[in-house]
């Protein structure tokens, strides 16, 4: 089975194991080691949503730097279980984590958890999932003015983001364009 190592905390070289599935590829660890690296000042205690979850490296290696809770969310039944053995892998405590099997965002109910610190969004490519999934946060006030937001896309990806949400590092790669976005104060408005 594939796997990917947390790269930095308390479960620094541990395996994150996956199923092989169509479509899930798990961010780089060079592209994971930068985006930590702007996250880290803000990362402890913080409330983490990790929605295209996949090999759920993103949310595991934001436990290990001390986020106090992630809620991970996928559509496929084998790649959620395969984060529940992460978990016990891991000897995650049982506060620290959520896990939704849902193909149906609409259904899934996310505000005990909300608003949510950090959200990170790398979906599969080519669907049109991103802007999808950036109106379903707005529209479940499922973030905050000054929630960070990593959004992972294809390079020819041209999105609209809302409102008052503002690039605040972004880099590119051969195939790939990867950002963090902060919601900004004030009304946080739909992007049409």
């Amino acid at each position: 089975m594939p796997f990917v190592r947390i790269i930095g905390g308390s479960w620094r070289s541990r395996r994150i194991f996956f199923p092989e599935i169509p479509g899930l590829r798990p961010t780089q660890d060079r592209i994971r080691e930068t985006l930590f690296n702007w996250l880290m000042p803000v990362i402890p205690e913080t409330k983490c949503l990790d929605l295209f979850a996949g090999s759920g490296v993103l949310g595991w290696e934001a436990l290990s730097r001390g986020a106090k809770h992630t809620c991970f969310v996928d559509k496929n039944r084998k790649v959620v279980q395969q984060l529940y053995n992460s978990a016990e892998t891991l000897r995650t405590q049982k506060d620290q984590f959520e896990i939704f099997l849902t193909s149906d965002w609409n259904k899934l109910s996310l505000q005990a958890f909300a608003p949510f610190d950090i959200v990170f969004l790398d979906p599969p490519f080519h669907q049109n999932l991103l802007s999808k999934a950036v109106d379903w946060l707005i529209e479940n006030n499922l973030v905050h003015s000054g929630s960070l937001i990593y959004m992972e896309m294809e390079k020819d990806l041209e999105l609209l983001l809302p409102r008052n949400w503002i690039v605040t590092r972004k880099q590119l790669t051969a195939t790939l364009i990867y950002q963090l976005v902060r919601a900004e104060k004030g009304q946080i408005l739909n992007c049409e």
